[in-house]
This record gives structure tokens, sequence and C-alpha cells, in this order.
């Protein structure tokens, strides 16, 4: 089970006779006001931390929403909403205009290509009443089309159409549901429903590839894929949704390890030992929880709920706090599934994840390469802290619309 990847969890299963209410209110299914408070404490510290880590020292080479600048115009939008404090759009300002100055017209994605800081950009720019600029950023946007809509690309959320697509819709969510025009986000669908079916074999009739490998997590693979899809459902037909990306997500499951866990991939040697949002359970959890959504059935929620006990029993992850591959982001998992329960176990258990948050750098875990960024490191901690305020509203970033 790769023990050398995790901590062992050092915290007791839920028990409502021991939750006393230092952690939750357990009366309304909420966090407590002293753990709020906590939690604010935690997210100025590593603001501060973070701040004055990037003092004239941002690489503007990489202005990526991955691990770079624009991960840090995610973040202050998230501080604005959850702390309702606008200084923090004025502090993304700067960083905004200069990473709209070192835009690298390569890749089309939310996560790691133009598509990221020009959306924040935009929602910025509106936020501020500067719809001229807004719009000019819309535009750039939509006009990455042209690469998104060619042959031969990537469907994945990383790099491919899938987080394309994010971009496109969370225009719409942000800025009016006629900012992108829904043809245009049907003609997405559209390629990524046909590039999968040229993948597709018995008891799969979509399938997905990335670097020759048939990746199932949430970064690379299947489930951020088929996530999408469901989650844009209103563009899809119901023979698609019966058809296509219901088989799938049932081929996803017959092939979950027995711990809950998933492989990285189709034919994958590794074993069942990744317990990361790109990669296993922590990515897999959202697929499920929303399947049991969008088609009623509680199979899909027996898979959640399988993927929610193996993050609960290995998702303390000693390569960091970040979100992409650390327990920043195996807590938002969790949060995440309890948005769709509401059941005061899946609160605890996402509490207990913040709790090991708030005692940021003092496990002894790895330094990711890019310590401070939003998908590896320090800001993606904050991110999650600070969403905790609202936990209703709270959104795994670039990922969840």
């Amino acid at each position: 089970m790769c023990a050398d990847r995790h901590f062992p969890n050092p915290y007791p299963s839920y028990d409502a006779d021991l939750e006393s209410g230092s952690l939750l209110d357990v009366a309304n299914k909420k966090l407590s006001e002293n753990f709020i408070s906590s939690i604010e404490s935690s997210v100025e510290k590593q603001l501060n931390a973070l701040e004055e880590a990037l003092k004239n020292n941002l690489d503007w080479n990489d202005i990526s929403v991955y691990t770079g600048a624009s991960g840090y115009i995610a973040l202050y939008l998230n501080l604005a909403k959850h702390l309702k404090q606008d200084v923090y759009i004025q502090k993304a300002l700067p960083i905004v205009q200069k990473a709209l100055s070192h835009l690298k017209g390569r890749r089309f994605s939310f996560v790691c290509g133009d598509a990221g800081p020009l959306t924040l950009a935009a929602i910025i720019f509106n936020k501020l009443g500067r719809q001229e600029e807004a719009d000019k950023c819309i535009r750039d946007v939509v006009q990455l089309k042209e690469m998104a809509l060619s042959h031969g690309v990537d469907n994945e959320i990383l790099y491919g159409r899938a987080g394309y697509l994010y971009a496109l819709c969370l225009l719409n969510q942000e800025i009016g549901p006629n900012t992108v025009d829904f043809g245009l986000i049907r003609q997405v669908i559209d390629r990524i429903l046909k590039s999968g079916k040229r993948k597709a074999f018995k008891n799969c009739p979509l399938m997905y590839e990335w670097h020759e490998k048939k990746y199932l997590g949430a970064a690379h693979g299947m489930c951020g894929i088929l996530f999408m899809l469901l989650q844009v459902k209103e563009h899809l037909n119901e023979e698609e949704l019966k058809n296509l990306v219901r088989p799938s997500v049932d081929y996803i499951c017959s092939i979950t390890f027995p711990s809950g866990n998933l492989p990285s991939s189709i034919g994958s040697s590794s074993g069942d030992k990744l317990i990361h949002w790109c990669h296993g359970a922590p990515g897999a959890i959202f697929l499920f929880t929303l399947a049991y959504k969008v088609f009623h059935d509680e199979k899909y929620l027996k898979f959640a709920q399988q993927s929610a006990d193996v993050i609960w029993q290995r998702g303390l992850l000693k390569k960091g706090y970040g979100l992409c591959h650390g327990s920043s982001g195996n807590g938002y998992s969790l949060l995440y599934f309890f948005q769709t329960t509401g059941k005061v176990e899946d609160l605890y258990r996402t509490a207990q994840f913040a709790s090991w948050c708030q005692d940021y750098g003092n496990h002894g875990c790895l330094t990711p390469d890019r310590p401070y960024s939003l998908f590896e490191g320090m800001a993606g901690c904050i991110h999650f802290l600070s969403s905790l305020k609202d936990i209703k509203e709270a959104k795994y970033p670039a990922f969840v619309l």
C-alpha cells in the first residue's frame, strides 16, 4: 500500500459523542466558529509568508494557473469571494496585467495554457468595470478555438480540450450566460466525444490517451474528461449521456481496486499506491459523486464512498500540501463529497484534513519544485483553507464549475 507515500492518519474516526464542538457545529452541519477563527489565522499567516516570498520574485516565464503567476490570480479571486474583501481584486490586478504581456500562444487549456490567464483577466476586468479590456480577453479566449478544435490535440484537463471547455463555461458562469456562444461549447464537446469514440473498446464507448497511455485520473485522464462532460450535461443529449458517458463511468467503476482507489492508467503495473487528485481516488470521487447526482443511481454513491474512505486512510501525503498531489487537494475531494451527502462524518473528515493543512511545513513533507504555486504548493493550501469559510460554495479551482 506504499506507506512511504503517506503519513498514518493520526485522527480518530468520527464519533458523535466525542466531537465536542472543537471542529464542528454538529447541529447545523457546519464548522464551528472557533475552528473558522483558527482557519482565518492560518490563512493570514500563510498568505503573509506567500506574499513575502513572491516579492520581486515571480517567474514570468511561467504564467500558468498550474505552477505560475496565474495561480496567484486564481487565489486572490478566491480570497475576495470567501473573505468578502475586494482588496484582493486590486492585489490581483498587477499580476493580471503583466501575465497578459507574457502569453505564450502555444497552449489553449485553462490550467496550463493561455486560456487560464485570459479567462481570469476577463473576470477581474469585469469586476472592476473595465469592460473593453474584459471583452478583448474574452475574444482572445474564443480565438483559441482554432487550436482547440484542430485535429490531433489532447482532450484532458491540464493541456487539452476539457481544460478549454472549463474556461469557456467559467466565463459564462462568472460574467454572464451568453458571454461565450453555446455553439462553440457544443463544438468542443463534439470533438471530445468524437475523439473518445476513436479509442473506444468493448464496455467503454469513450476512451482517451495522453502520451500514449490510457490515463484514468483527473489531470490527464478519463475521470477529469468525463467529470467535465457531466458538468455541462445540459449541452449533451440523452443518447450521449446514456450510451457514451454513463457506460464509460461504469467501466471506471469496474476497474477500481478493492480499496476504493483507482489505477493511474489501464495496464499500469504500479499498483494501488497513488492517492492524488491527478491520479487516483481523489480525482475519481468527483466523477462518482457527480454521476450519482446526474443518474440517481446509488451504486455511484457507493463508489464515491469507497473513494472517500481510502482518501481518509491514505490521503495525508508526504509529497506536500498542494492541490494536485497533496493534502489540500485531498481535503477538497472530501469536501466535494460532503457537499452532496451532507453527512457530518464527511464534514469531520474534511475538517481534519484542514487541521493538517493549518500546520503547513510541520510534518516533514517533501518540498515541491514550485513551493508557493497553486497546484503544487502553499497557494493551493491557502485556497483550500480560505474556501472553508463558505463550505457550500467552495470549489476545487480550475476543475469544479
